[in-house]
């Protein structure tokens, strides 16, 4: 038997969009440590508009040798040796995650997971680097196509910083919470279905364009 698919799957093509923010202790995805990780799934209501559904925040061991860059940890203020942090391994964090997001899947009939982030390369770079290093099998997300609220916020407001983009979309943000994944992955998902929401409410799809996706 096969299952009816939820309107979420015809919008992004088939892809499940699912918002992502990794703090990190540097710039490089191959060498240095991810130190938190978090994921907000997206939902559609009755009226077709998307909402942030299911929440999920780790704090995350270095890998053995990773680097910390000092510059890095003190620009998020983590610290990553502080035991009251309660840090899970990054293939614990990333497997839990998954988990959830194959779930979902299944229960929208969306193929695949799509990545939403603020600057989405830097954070689909080291998603990538831990999968390989972890050697996770089952990775539900797209390995190199995105969705990058920064792109999308320099079209709809004229702003690419994150804090910038959610004041002018009237989202408000709180600066004394900033950099932190669980709140940065949190404002990046109101952004992304502000606009997404936005553009439906001025016309959105084309009318043939969204029939090309209604289930057979």
């Amino acid at each position: 038997m096969i299952e009816s698919k939820k309107p979420i799957a015809y919008r992004f093509r088939g892809y499940l969009p699912v918002v992502i923010d990794f703090e990190t202790g540097g710039f490089n995805a191959s060498t240095d440590a991810m130190l938190e990780a978090a994921a907000v799934l997206l939902e559609m209501d009755e009226d077709g508009m998307l909402v942030p559904g299911e929440r999920h925040f780790f704090n995350v061991e270095p890998f053995a040798g990773a680097n910390l860059d000092q510059a890095s940890l003190d620009f998020t203020g983590i610290d990553p040796h502080n035991p009251l942090r309660l840090a899970v391994p990054e293939q614990k964090a990333l497997t839990t995650m998954f988990r959830s997001i194959r779930h979902q899947l299944r229960d929208t009939g969306c193929q695949r997971a799509i990545m939403v982030a603020h600057n989405a390369a830097f954070d689909l770079g080291f998603l990538n680097a831990a999968v390989g290093r972890c050697d996770i099998k089952r990775n539900p997300f797209h390995p190199f196509s995105c969705f990058d609220t920064a792109t999308l916020s320099g079209l709809a407001f004229g702003q690419t910083v994150l804090a910038r983009a959610c004041q002018v979309a009237g989202l408000g943000f709180d600066a004394s919470e900033a950099h932190s994944a669980d709140y940065d992955c949190h404002k990046t998902a109101e952004l992304f279905c502000y606009i997404v929401n936005r553009w439906k409410s001025l016309g959105g799809l084309p009318e043939h364009r969204e029939a090309q996706y209604q289930p057979e």
